[in-house]
C-alpha cells in the first residue's frame, strides 16, 4: 500500500511519498523514503521496499548518449540496467520466461515516466502521474490542483490519499529532480 505522486514544474520533477510500510494488517511508518534522487533522476516506488532500495543504492544508469532521444534511452539503456540491477539483487522474477520487477516513477530531464511491472515506460501528457494503492485519489487530486506550486499540490493530493485510504501514511516525503531538468 503505497501513495506516490509526480508533478512536472517548470522543467524540473517533484516526487511525493508516504511512509507507510503495509504487511496484511500491520502498518508501520518507515524512515527509509519511498522517493529520492539517483544521480540526474528523481524516483518514487511502490512494490517493495527492496526494489526501491535497489534502485536508489545499486542502479548506475549508463551514459545519455547525445544523439539518443529521453524516452527511447529510458526504454533501452536505462531499463536494461533497472532489469540488471534487480536480477542482481535478488528481486527481479521470472515466470513462464516472463521477467517482471515492481512500479516506480522515474523523472529524468524534466520528464515524468512510470515504469510498470512488466518493465514498459509511460509517460502521461497531464503533467503527473501516481502509483500505488492511493493512484486514484492522488490523480483526482492532482486533477483539481494545478494552480498550486508542486510542493503544495503534492502534499494536498497525499493528504488526500491519507484521508481516504486506509494503507497510506504520513509523514510525506519530497524530493525533486536534481539540475535545472533539460531539453531531451
Amino acid at each position: 500500500m503505497t501513495a506516490v505522486a509526480g508533478v512536472v514544474h517548470e522543467g524540473r520533477v517533484w516526487i511525493g511519498g508516504d511512509s507507510g510500510g503495509v504487511s496484511n494488517w500491520d502498518l508501520t511508518n518507515r524512515r527509509d523514503p519511498k522517493v529520492f534522487t539517483n544521480g540526474p533522476f528523481v524516483m518514487g516506488f511502490t512494490s517493495s521496499f527492496r526494489m526501491g532500495q535497489l534502485l536508489q543504492y545499486a542502479l548506475t544508469a549508463p551514459q545519455h548518449p547525445d544523439d539518443l532521444d529521453t524516452f527511447a534511452y529510458l526504454c533501452t539503456l536505462f531499463i536494461d540496467a533497472v532489469r540488471a540491477c534487480l536480477k542482481t539483487g535478488g528481486y527481479a522474477k521470472t515466470d513462464n520466461a516472463v521477467e517482471s520487477g515492481g512500479n516506480f516513477l522515474v523523472g529524468y530531464r524534466g520528464r515524468l515516466f512510470e515504469v510498470d511491472s512488466d518493465f514498459h515506460v509511460g509517460e502521461s501528457t497531464d503533467g503527473y502521474l501516481a502509483v500505488g494503492s492511493g493512484t486514484a485519489i492522488l490523480h483526482g487530486a492532482l486533477f483539481a490542483t494545478p494552480e498550486l506550486p508542486p510542493r503544495d499540490r503534492l502534499l494536498r493530493s497525499l493528504a488526500a490519499a491519507e484521508h481516504h485510504n486506509i494503507g497510506v501514511r504520513g509523514p510525506f516525503v519530497i524530493a525533486v529532480e536534481p539540475g535545472p531538468g533539460g531539453a531531451g
